[in-house]
């Protein structure tokens, strides 16, 4: 009885709502839903309301466009000129030294670049997956302590070799400084990009091809045209290179490196967190720079030497623009990426992938038709028929540029795997065109150029496809920051 009492007056209602606004109730519902459709679809104010927002949009990025544009130019400008002083020294120490010493230098450069890049395990490479600097400071510490372990156990194979005859004292003492150096280099060069200072790497690209050329002309002129000499003034100019680096940043660094960060706990926990980098990244950095280096290293065994020194000077002088374009472009495109996560990553990461080929394309075009214009002023002398080798390896080279900072977006990938198989699959097919041909000629330089080609290619379409979001959970970020303390 007392629910039935209860409910009454609500049915009374109801029925009193319903006989007396039959036609109400519905007119306002009609009137609600007409009145939120013609606001949605037919807004008074909204067009003035968007352009404003729009314009404040455009407002608010203009400077950190400028900006980034600013940075781009300024480094550009500064590794060109550093380049154009570094191509001068190596023009006249062309004209003082035999071409086989190029040769020796050209297998000392690419051995010490190859084991440099194993130096850190790739750990630089987790630099710029997120903005956190407390994460930044685990990843500094934990590549500074495997680049330490790693030179280390360096050290006691090369005194193992010189010992046993394998390689001169000297050779392996400068071996090891140069080794050094680079691996300090990319350590710092890594931690400056994800903060953005490019005038810092530009700067020290700028030390290093000044005070090299200089110093390999002045033991030219001490010691003879030896390819000792060249190892030496590499060294040298890769050490002075890295001290300015580390005296430019020495503020930031030591905000990395305090004591009371450092604990092994940290460090564990940061290795396996990031234990996809030596994992994945570091075979496919090693696949991609033996594909690099794989026509250079079958240079002592080309039955043409005059060939396969043409082959070794063309590819030191078209490393020079291949370093300028990563240089320039892999900081700039970290830095950016850095900022954004989700679908603004992936956008400007497939923004960037057309730009970088359209860049390389262009540059290296323009190379092979400057080439083959200066080839008639070559004809009489030691290098005649350079400019034809250069222009043959220019297609190889673009998509060695191409490569170098798409390999470094894919890093951001949650699936790394795939420049492991997509590196070796091109170094297999390098090999076999190596071994089909049997001989060093301009139609093998053709094959690989291609295959080169299409190594880029398939690294565009994959990041193009397949590049998603790797931003660690906050509690991963917690984790990182407890642990560094």
């Amino acid at each position: 009885m007392t629910v039935s009492r209860d409910r009454e007056p609500a049915d009374n209602a109801t029925d009193m709502a319903g006989e007396e606004l039959p036609d109400g109730s519905t007119m306002g519902v009609a009137m609600a839903a007409h009145v939120t459709m013609d606001r949605a679809h037919l807004p008074h104010r909204r067009p003035g309301l968007t352009i404003a927002a729009g314009r404040r949009f455009v407002a608010r990025r203009v400077p950190a466009l400028r900006s980034n544009l600013g940075s781009a130019l300024l480094l550009g400008l500064r590794f060109i000129q550093a380049r154009l002083i570094s191509v001068w020294g190596l023009i006249i120490a062309a004209a003082l030294c035999p071409p086989f010493v190029f040769a020796a230098f050209a297998v000392f450069s690419s051995a010490a670049n190859f084991i440099s890049i194993a130096s850190l395990l790739r750990l630089e490479a987790v630099f710029f997956r997120s903005s956190d600097r407390v994460r930044l400071g685990l990843a500094f510490r934990l590549a500074a302590t495997v680049g330490s372990a790693f030179l280390a156990v360096t050290t006691f194979i090369l005194i193992g070799l010189a010992a046993t005859g394998w390689i001169a004292p000297a050779v392996a003492f400068f071996f090891l400084v140069s080794l050094t150096a680079r691996s300090v280099l990319r350590l710092l060069w890594s931690e400056a990009t994800a903060e953005g200072d490019f005038r810092a790497i530009g700067n020290s690209n700028v030390v290093q091809a000044v005070v090299q050329p200089a110093i390999m002309l002045i033991l030219i002129a001490i010691f003879g045209p030896k390819a000792l000499t060249l190892f030496m003034a590499d060294a040298l100019g890769h050490v002075l290179a890295a001290a300015y680096l580390l005296l430019r940043r020495r503020d930031s660094i030591a905000g990395l490196v305090r004591p009371a960060l450092w604990s092994w706990r940290s460090l564990i926990e940061a290795t396996v967190r990031w234990r996809d980098a030596p994992l994945a990244l570091l075979p496919s950095a090693l696949l991609a720079y033996g594909f690099a280096v794989a026509p250079l290293l079958a240079l002592p065994y080309a039955s043409n030497t005059v060939l396969a020194a043409q082959v070794a000077l063309s590819m030191r002088l078209l490393d020079m623009p291949t370093q300028m374009f990563g240089t320039v472009s892999i900081p700039l495109v970290l830095n950016r990426l850095r900022m954004h996560v989700g679908p603004r990553r992936r956008f400007w990461a497939r923004i960037m992938t057309l730009g970088l080929t359209v860049g390389a394309t262009v540059l290296f075009s323009a190379i092979a038709v400057a080439s083959l214009m200066a080839d008639q002023w070559l004809i009489g002398t030691q290098w005649q028929d350079l400019g034809e080798v250069v222009a043959l390896l220019a297609a190889f080279y673009i998509g060695i540029a191409v490569l170098g900072p798409l390999q470094e977006v894919a890093t951001l990938s949650r699936q790394p795997f795939w420049q492991v198989a997509i590196n070796a699959v091109a170094l297999v097919a390098i090999v076999a065109a190596m071994a089909w041909f049997r001989v060093l000629s301009p139609e093998l330089l053709l094959t690989i150029g291609a295959i080169s080609i299409l190594r880029t290619l398939a690294h565009a379409a994959f990041i193009w496809l397949h590049l998603d979001d790797p931003a660690e959970a906050p509690s991963d970020c917690l984790a990182a920051s407890g642990g560094a303390r």
